[in-house]
């Protein structure tokens, strides 16, 4: 075990300063399982390595990171310390069908047609009260390079009240705050890039989703118009899996007003029908949800006790040669 932990810590550590991921690609699991991939362990290492950095790396939005390591400097990690690369996940309550937005843990899905494949990239979504839809079905209607962007009169309003004026349509270029690349969805939403550094796993944009450039410029040769798009708001997601074993992955929801979001106290959290049914159960750990619930890190976790997974293995045992 130990050997173990420490062999992901040296590859995890070597993957860093190597060539950069787009995109983490996951097989998909049967129908019957949504739990996907494997956390990874890193060691900071000397020097001022930002967290969003880090972050940027691995695929994940400075979200991510956070809601992993409660407790870690949002700038600068400590060097010498551990942190969770949360490559773990449960799929979202959706279909396995295009592109799949969770507002909520602030992740896109893409189902690569014709394959067993699900490609996960970090993204950056809407400002309270500039939020980004939720429950929406759409398609990729359309897809441009350098593209231009024309502010809508409140965003110019907006801008005008912190004393910055905007022109009408902002040009095409690498200080267009699209990016280079986006595919549009909507008269109103896009999905596109940025002109910035940071923002991915933020709540950023005019309500858009926003993604790092090198993740943008993947979908916009890989995702065809006419693409199924689908928008979620999933704080928790949840999966019984074939082995019987139950786990929940629970993220903070996303603030609705100002003041929630300016707020230190942690926000409600609603457990609809399809969770409640998870949870709702003789064997779960009430200690372990109770947990859950209070921590919010994101990581997919077990609620139920070894002993419903080893009558489930009696039930359905592996045949061996």
């Amino acid at each position: 075990m130990i050997k173990s932990f420490c062999a992901k810590l040296i590859v995890v550590s070597t993957m860093l300063f190597s060539v950069q991921v787009v995109a983490v690609e996951y097989a998909l699991p049967a129908k019957d399982s949504r739990l996907i991939g494997e956390n990874q362990y890193y060691v900071v290492p000397e020097g001022k390595l930002t967290l969003e950095a880090i972050a940027d790396q691995f695929q994940l939005g400075l979200s991510n990171m956070l809601e992993a390591n409660p407790g870690v400097d949002p700038y600068l990690p400590k060097p010498g310390s551990t942190l969770v690369i949360p490559h773990q996940l449960i799929l979202p309550d959706a279909p396995r069908k295009g592109i799949v937005i969770n507002s909520a843990e602030m992740r896109l899905y893409h189902y690569k047609k014709g394959t067993n494949i699900v490609e996960v990239l970090p993204i950056g979504i809407g400002q309270v009260g500039r939020d980004t839809p939720e429950n929406w079905v759409t398609q990729v209607y359309r897809k441009r390079a350098n593209p231009t962007w024309t502010p809508t009169k409140r965003t110019r309003e907006i801008y005008a009240a912190r004393g910055e004026t905007l022109p009408d349509v902002w040009p095409a270029g690498p200080d267009n705050p699209m990016g280079l690349f986006a595919l549009y969805v909507g008269n109103l939403f896009a999905i596109h890039g940025t002109n910035a550094s940071f923002g991915i796993g933020l709540r950023v944009s005019q309500g858009c989703v926003r993604l790092r450039e090198d993740d943008i410029e993947h979908l916009f040769n890989t995702v065809p118009v006419g693409t199924r798009v689908q928008f979620v708001n999933q704080p928790i997601k949840a999966t019984v899996e074939p082995d019987g074993n139950r786990y929940l992955e629970v993220h903070q929801p996303l603030s609705e007003t100002q003041e929630q979001f300016d707020s230190s106290e942690p926000l409600p959290l609603t457990l609809n029908k399809k969770i409640t049914a998870v949870v709702a159960n003789a064997d779960t750990d009430s200690f372990v949800l109770k947990r859950l619930l209070e921590q919010r890190t994101g990581i997919p976790t077990r609620i139920n006790s070894m002993q419903q997974a080893k009558n489930q293995d009696m039930v359905n045992p592996v045949d061996s040669e």
